[in-house]
């Protein structure tokens, strides 16, 4: 960051300024200046992937599983952490982009700059307090183990009495801060890594636990491959419905909304959701189901897929709609400007913060929650990923679906000139899309089992509802 703000401060970093209306005429920006602003951002992926699976991870890690009352504030921590990113994408979104619009760049990089430094050294301050695991060396050497093991021993049988298997003694978990994990009948093929065959090469003989943890991750993936859909659909937001936004009137007085700016009713919705959820929604559900988060995670990613499927099909009428008023007032081949007012694509944005503080969060949590205890930050990353590839595939569609459709003479359905588009049939094939991953979500999370609890607080909190549901009927009679 402060190499970004320093390439639009100094004149040595940034190329003259043009007020040319022809942008080819004006300087191109050096080799120089090119690498200091490139290297910057390029500095902040790295950084970002660095920080981004982490810091939810240490947060997460600072409540005690084994302590009631802090396994009940560990369930909302992922709720308030999500409305504490969105909130600072809330401020980005509109008075970041203010300055940087209307006072300069220098600016407006110099301020998040500066609220890095300070956060940083609020880090830095607390790390003496902060509960730490201890490292257990990289995930992916353990998992690589666990695999070459029971690919090297694939003609063994695995005994049918799991204490047959290599495990270690629970001094040596207890030592390393660890917990000892039993054998699963599930993914039975890596089971054979603790077969004992007299070899004690790491890569010839895995303890239980390592087994168990390899197969955590691996039970993870499906659903990892279910959350790529709705995080293509994410994508589409600072796309195609800003570009929807661009055709329409967007004056209010004398003011002009920003098409961009409509993301921040994505991020006010989720906002607005998320307290909601955690605050009514969990304690109203609780009192039926006994699950101290109201409702199972994967129960939450459901129903943050149905509004996915429910954003697609609003866009597509929304968009059809639109097609229709341009047709009437001859815009489809010249293009231009439909009187039709932005804010007709507010449901859309809406809706899609109510699915990502549904979606979103259970993504994260749950990634978080299911992965081995000394996996959690491999786990987060699952979550970041989904959305990286989700991105990925949003391209890889948009080029794909606008060559087909091109094909055999046809005008296509994804041109500069949305007027003479068909975004319409593009949302329906995306609504599609989202009821076939719903459909290949509740397979998989039909056979998906729950990772076993490290202590028996969820059982504890559980109990407690029970009671204080048995509690309430005779309060109302002693009345």
């Amino acid at each position: 960051m402060s190499l970004l703000t320093l390439s639009v401060s100094l004149t040595a970093l940034r190329p003259p300024i043009c007020k040319n209306a022809n942008v080819e005429n004006c300087k191109e920006a050096s080799t120089l200046q090119l690498a200091v602003f490139f290297g910057a951002l390029y500095t902040l992926a790295i950084g970002t992937g660095g920080t981004k699976p982490n810091i939810s991870t240490i947060g997460a890690d600072q409540f005690d599983d084994f302590h009631p009352k802090e396994k009940a504030h560990k369930l909302s921590f992922f709720n308030w952490w999500m409305f504490s990113i969105f909130f600072g994408t809330l401020f980005a979104n509109t008075i970041l982009v203010y300055i940087q619009d209307n006072v300069g760049w220098a600016l407006g990089y110099g301020l998040p700059t500066l609220g890095l430094v300070i956060s940083v050294a609020i880090f830095l301050a607390g790390t003496p307090f902060y509960r730490h695991r201890q490292p257990t060396g990289s995930p992916f050497t353990r998992m690589a183990k666990v695999i070459v093991a029971a690919l090297r021993k694939w003609k063994v049988s695995v005994p049918n009495d799991p204490k047959e298997l290599h495990e270690l003694d629970l001094e040596e978990y207890a030592k390393a801060g660890k917990f000892r994990i039993d054998s699963t009948p599930t993914l039975r093929f890596l089971n054979k890594a603790a077969v004992k065959t007299g070899s004690t090469d790491p890569w010839m003989l895995c303890s239980v636990t390592q087994v168990e943890e390899t197969k955590q991750m691996l039970r993870m993936i499906p659903i990892l491959i279910s959350t790529f859909v709705p995080s293509t659909m994410i994508a589409q937001i600072n796309t195609l419905f800003v570009k929807q936004g661009t055709t329409l009137d967007r004056q209010i007085g004398n003011f002009e909304v920003p098409p961009a700016s409509l993301a921040g009713f994505v991020t006010l919705s989720m906002l607005v959701c998320v307290v909601l959820y955690d605050r009514f929604f969990v304690r109203i559900v609780r009192r039926w189901t006994k699950n101290p988060r109201g409702i199972t995670l994967l129960q939450r990613m459901g129903i943050g897929l149905v509004f996915h499927i429910i954003i697609m099909i609003t866009a597509s009428l929304i968009e059809r709609h639109r097609l229709s008023v341009a047709r009437q007032h001859g815009l489809v081949e010249k293009g231009g400007q439909v009187p039709l007012t932005i804010f007709i694509l507010l449901p859309q944005f809406v809706l899609m913060g109510a699915a990502d503080a549904f979606l979103e969060v259970a993504k994260l949590e749950f990634f978080y929650d299911q992965a081995p205890e000394s996996m959690k930050s491999l786990g987060t990353s699952f979550s970041t990923t989904s959305l990286g590839v989700g991105n990925f595939i949003s391209s890889f569609l948009l080029s794909t679906v606008s060559h087909i459709t091109k094909k055999h003479g046809h005008r296509g359905w994804i041109l500069n000139n949305l007027n003479a588009s068909h975004l319409d049939y593009y949302y329906a094939f995306f609504a599609i899309l989202n009821f076939l991953n719903f459909i290949f979500f509740l397979g998989v999370i039909r056979f998906y089992v729950y990772k076993a609890e490290v202590s028996d607080s969820m059982e504890v909190l559980a109990e407690e509802l029970k009671g204080m549901r048995l509690r309430e009927p005779n309060q109302v009679s002693e009345h």
